[in-house]
């Protein structure tokens, strides 16, 4: 059987979920940018400090979130630098870390190298990329986008979010997509034109609420059921603030999958002329079919970047809901 690379871009008796959604939301398809800070600083690698590695005791994992220094609460590395030299007592400190919701407390040795003391750790308190926004409900303004969560890419951690921000973002270039390389979009940044803040970051996108003014304009939110193999469209941006719509073919459905439910190939000759195919930055554009939303492009197959997977409206909607609950 051949192997093939996916790259993100039984019945249990519960009680019964009602979703209060809108039947209709407006359209997507604009990029974002994205801004996340954590909720503490991020270990992401470790360097030798003299021939060794310090990584405390017990030993500290990429993924590993420092959240205080013998005692006192950092947020930032300019906050985790300040408070070690604060803080070191007998060349250490003790961090106090979140690892997988479990709050450990390490003894952590530091090394003083020409008059500073290193901690021999590679850390990240923030995380900014840019996506596609799927949908706005009209209603409660909130939005969806992307369509599958935030990684930070070296620990591959999902990022936590203490704060975030989506905000205007105006693309310049395409790395074109090939066969087992995943292209991007290239993009200059606007943070002072805040489009909406982030509250949730999980498996099936980034939500939160919508402050700018929105088209007016709506589009009918399609059922699963509702979804068929055949012609649909994507609507996403490759030059500037400009969105397009593109055509592709449905070639699969999957009704069971938490996140891949449609299989779909780029058969739009512009778009693949442009991007060679799906590329990073397109997750979150709006599948759209019969004149209904029923999706949102989230990952490219990188073996033959023509193809790649969609998940439901609904399940977007479904998690946005919580919002507003």
């Amino acid at each position: 059987m051949k192997k093939i690379t996916i790259l993100l871009i039984g019945i249990l008796l519960f009680p019964l979920q009602v979703f209060a959604y809108s039947n209709y939301v407006i359209l997507g398809g604009e990029s974002i940018g994205i801004h996340i800070d954590t909720p503490g600083v991020m270990i992401i690698g470790f360097y030798k400090v003299n021939g060794e590695y310090l990584k405390g005791n017990p030993e500290l994992i990429s993924g590993d979130l420092i959240t205080h220094v013998n005692g006192t609460q950092v947020t930032t590395i300019e906050e985790l630098t300040s408070t070690i030299e604060k803080e070191i007592t007998n060349n250490q400190v003790i961090l106090t870390i979140n690892r997988d919701g479990n709050e450990l407390r390490v003894s952590m040795p530091l090394e003083k190298v020409d008059g500073v003391y290193k901690t021999g750790l590679y850390v990240k308190d923030s995380i900014t990329g840019i996506g596609t926004l799927t949908y706005i409900d009209p209603e409660s303004k909130i939005y969806g986008a992307l369509g599958h969560e935030i990684l930070e890419s070296t620990t591959s951690e999902l990022v936590e979010v203490k704060t975030g921000m989506i905000f205007e973002t105006a693309i310049t270039s395409i790395n074109k997509s090939s066969t087992g390389v995943a292209g991007s979009k290239n993009a200059t940044f606007n943070t002072q034109n805040i489009f909406g803040d982030i509250q949730i970051n999980g498996n099936h996108g980034i939500f939160g609420v919508y402050d700018k003014p929105a088209a007016t304009k709506t589009i009918e939110v399609a059922k699963p059921e509702e979804v068929q193999v055949g012609k649909a469209t994507i609507y996403t941006v490759l030059d500037g603030e400009e969105k397009e719509e593109y055509t592709i073919e449905i070639t699969k459905i999957n009704e069971y999958n938490q996140t891949k439910n449609i299989t779909f190939e780029i058969t739009d000759e512009e778009l693949i002329n442009k991007t060679g195919g799906v590329v990073q930055g397109m997750s979150g554009s709006p599948i759209v079919q019969n004149g209904k939303i029923i999706g949102a492009v989230t990952h490219v197959i990188v073996d033959n970047p023509l193809t790649g997977y969609g998940i439901f409206i609904t399940t977007m909607l479904e998690t946005g809901d919580g919002l507003s609950s």
